[in-house]
């Protein structure tokens, strides 16, 4: 699973930066957004995948059968925090593209 997951973050990651380095504003957005999950899944996958324990233990059991509930907490705000910007990163786009009508930002420097 751990090797998977791994997998899986490396992926997201090149191609996060693959779409970063493209010249069309809207594949940068897109590019963010992978990077985004990306260190999401990171942050995850750094927390011990464990399956069937609590993050939380009541008080007077054994707390070496816990889950660590730090990571869990850092990806829930940065699950929020990535949405407001990827809202706000295409709407921006979108607005930019309209007045401009450039998607291409080489041609940028053009004008």
């Amino acid at each position: 699973m751990k090797f998977l997951l791994a997998i899986v973050v490396g992926v997201l990651f090149g191609s996060g930066v693959f779409l970063l380095l493209r010249r069309s504003l809207f594949k940068l957005v897109i590019g963010l957004i992978l990077l985004g999950h990306a260190t999401n899944l990171l942050i995850f996958a750094s927390g011990k995948l464990t399956l069937g324990r609590p993050p939380f233990v009541e008080q007077g059991q054994n707390s070496l059968m816990l889950a660590d509930p730090l990571p869990q907490a850092l990806i829930l705000t940065a699950i929020v925090i990535s949405l407001g910007v990827t809202a706000f990163a295409l709407v921006l786009a979108y607005k930019f593209y309209g007045v401009t009508k450039i998607s291409d930002l080489d041609d940028l420097k053009e004008n």
